[in-house]
């Protein structure tokens, strides 16, 4: 099994590296990436534990750029975890995730809901090299028994649309795409059916996206092939994972519960090397 879509303590995900790479192992996991959000920070100690295992590692990322308000997720692979031009820029990525977090801790003060925004970001201020978000905030309303689960924090309050939502605001993807390559890596677009917008895709693959996540845990067998199609169309390899955070909010139940085809990964192998 192949799973390039994972998640760790370093994010949003509630394993940490080396938890995520027992699981993995135990699942039979072959190859593996580390792809949290805007941050690398797990990927060492990923690397050592995969070795340990006999897992082949592949160091990732998983970048937010912004699209019409519109969050756009840019996966990263075969990336140099050490960059300085990548990591100053994944700097800022993580600035602007604290600033969201207080923005939305101050609208639900608004509505009556108190929670302690330093709090929430301490592990952040521990080490600013992991990333805040949202299922921060989402756990500290099921600490406070303002909602019942995770699940019921972003539909009552946290989700575009609800009273605690701030927009993100962020670089385009051509930007992320320019920052991936610049570290030696190659951009693909994460879970591209939560995007909705299939219309955009086309100048993404101009503007330098390397490949399509068309296998995802929330892509059903239609919606996979119609992204393997459409990566033909435009010239773009192929990614895929699990998305795999190990909370009920994400639908992945463990490591490798979505693959990657071998043959698909030795494409994306091949092209990361003529880029060499």
């Amino acid at each position: 099994m192949i799973d390039l879509h994972t998640h760790t303590t370093a994010s949003d995900g509630r394993c940490t590296p080396s938890d995520l790479v027992a699981r993995a192992a135990a699942a039979g996991i072959e190859v593996l990436s580390v792809t949290d959000h805007d941050t690398t920070a797990g990927c060492e100690t990923a690397l050592q534990a995969c070795k340990a295992a006999g897992i082949d590692f592949v160091p990732g990322i998983e970048i937010t750029a912004v699209v019409e308000g519109a969050d756009v997720h840019v996966l990263g692979y075969f990336i140099d975890a050490r960059s300085a031009a990548l990591q100053a820029f994944l700097g800022e990525q993580r600035r602007g995730r604290v600033d969201r977090v207080h923005e939305m801790v101050h609208r639900l003060s608004e509505h009556g809901i108190q929670l302690d925004a330093d709090a929430i970001l301490q592990p952040a201020l521990d080490d600013p090299l992991k990333s805040a978000g949202r299922p921060w905030i989402a756990r500290a309303l099921v600490a406070g028994g303002h909602v019942t689960d995770v699940n019921e924090a972003f539909r009552r309050w946290l989700q575009r649309g609800r009273p605690a939502f701030v927009p993100r605001r962020g670089p385009r993807p051509e930007e992320v795409f320019d920052r991936i390559h610049e570290a030696g890596g190659l951009a693909s677009l994460a879970h591209p059916v939560l995007v909705r917008h299939d219309e955009w895709i086309p100048d993404f693959a101009r503007s330098g996206l390397d490949a399509l996540e068309a296998y995802h845990s929330d892509h059903d067998d239609a919606v996979t092939r119609r992204y393997i199609e459409m990566a033909a169309r435009l010239g773009l390899a192929l990614s895929g994972g699990s998305d795999y955070h190990a909370d009920d909010l994400h639908g992945a139940t463990r490591p490798g519960a979505v693959s990657l085809p071998r043959e698909a990964y030795d494409e994306l192998k091949s092209r990361r090397k003529r880029l060499t």
